[in-house]
């Protein structure tokens, strides 16, 4: 299975609703790097993906985007196969 992992806080329901998502795909370990905790942490998310929300996902190296993109892989049939490499 890929290497998932996720930029998120302790509150955002997206970074919930993502890890559900990926659960129900068979992910058992998602690497959560905490933003909320860190500034550093989360200038350093916005310099890698170029966005400033949460969740960002990677699926190893590929850069997912937020839940919504999550969300679109699965409906198009992407992300099992993405989770699968």
């Amino acid at each position: 299975m890929a290497r998932v992992l996720m930029y998120c806080t302790a509150v955002c329901p997206y970074c919930t609703m993502a890890e559900r998502l990926l659960t129900r795909k068979g992910v058992t370990q998602i690497e959560k790097i905490r933003v909320d905790l860190d500034p550093q942490t989360m200038r350093e998310m916005m310099e890698k993906t170029g966005r400033r929300t949460v969740p960002q996902i990677y699926i190893d190296d590929f850069h997912v985007g937020g839940f919504d993109d999550l969300s679109e892989l699965d409906q198009d049939g992407k992300l099992e196969p993405l989770l699968a490499q």
